[in-house]
């Protein structure tokens, strides 16, 4: 049986058809993003600065802070004050290109590194319990819907 909660079973329907999908599309990002924070909470990070650290090491290599910012998946207007306390924590080191000195680039350090492992299976377990029971071809059908929503707004 599904779950639904009071609140949704008691509530009109919203206007269209398109904007009952933005507000439950809305939702269901804050529910998955309570769980994920709540589980970075214990080690001091926040959403956006996990998906910094996994940019990083998903690079593998130094990105410039314009390249970091564009693969956010929610942009943060303030990217300088957000690496200045990663910087501090010791979870990224930022260096001057030596191609083009006014370009900042960052990188993971070891101890981003070994914060990220850390979380790696209770991540993965959270991600499991939340969208697990929808099973692979859903979820599959799932990602090409979001995509091809994503597509039509850049």
């Amino acid at each position: 049986m599904n779950k639904v909660t009071q609140h949704e079973r008691n509530r009109r329907p919203v206007g269209t058809a398109e904007e009952s999908a933005f507000l439950d599309l809305l939702r269901t990002c804050d529910v998955l993003s309570r769980r994920l924070a709540a589980i970075l909470k214990p080690v001091g990070l926040s959403l956006t600065q996990y998906n910094v650290l996994r940019i990083l090491r998903g690079a593998g290599e130094a990105l410039s802070c314009g390249e970091i910012a564009g693969r956010m998946i929610t942009r943060d207007p303030d990217v300088t004050r957000l690496f200045d306390r990663m910087e501090r924590r010791g979870l990224i080191a930022r260096t001057r290109a030596p191609k083009d000195r006014r370009m900042v680039l960052a990188s993971i350090t070891s101890a981003g590194l070994k914060v990220l492992a850390g979380l790696d299976a209770p991540v993965r377990q959270a991600h499991l319990r939340q969208l697990g029971h929808l099973g692979p071809r859903r979820l599959r059908e799932l990602a090409v819907l979001l995509r091809v929503v994503r597509s039509e707004e850049t």
